[in-house]
């Protein structure tokens, strides 16, 4: 790969879908494929298991049309190694469980206690909402999901908890901690 197939191939990546008219795919393709593939892996718009995409002339431009696609929606998505600054997914998933318990049990106050419905259905409501944020950690920390859904899950996460708060790592409480009365 040279220096001429690298520009090629970030021009062809960049440019919005249904732009560009490809008069020959198939020489394009042999001509710039291999540096497709290679950035695209390198941008994480194509994960590695992914290897079918661009190695056929006749779906040269609907491959290239979806990584055009991907380019779109991702280029201001995180990386997949800013998920490293959060929980490890086993650790997650244990966070996730309690969350669903605690959600359970307000649940189940809310269907006899009759006196402080506003109020639980406010903690079901904010335990539902933190629970989103770990389900995006644990789908941002799974190894063996795509890298494309990773960054759907990253870009998920940093919108709930915001952009300080993803970049430095720091998360809310897995339950609304804030509502569990002190000395109990």
């Amino acid at each position: 790969m040279n220096g001429l197939d690298l520009a090629l191939a970030v021009v062809l990546l960049t440019a919005p879908p249904d732009t560009l008219e490809i008069a020959d795919p198939a020489a394009l393709c042999r001509a710039v494929a291999p540096a497709l593939t290679a950035l695209a892996l390198q941008w994480e718009l194509l994960d590695a298991r992914e290897s079918d995409y661009l190695k056929n002339a006749q779906d040269f431009a609907s491959d290239l049309k979806l990584l055009q696609a991907r380019y779109a929606e991702f280029h201001d998505a995180p990386l997949v190694a800013e998920a490293d600054r959060f929980p490890a997914r086993d650790l997650v998933n244990d966070m996730l469980a309690f969350n669903r318990n605690y959600r359970d049990s307000v649940s189940s106050r809310l269907a006899l206690d009759t006196i402080h419905v506003e109020e639980l259905g406010t903690i079901v409501t904010e335990t539902d909402q933190l629970h989103r944020v770990y389900e995006a950690v644990r789908d941002a920390r799974c190894d063996y999901y795509y890298v494309t859904y990773r960054r759907q899950a990253l870009a998920q996460l940093r919108d709930l908890v915001g952009v300080e708060a993803f970049y430095t790592g720091q998360l809310p409480p897995h339950v609304p901690l804030w509502r569990i009365p002190e000395g109990r």
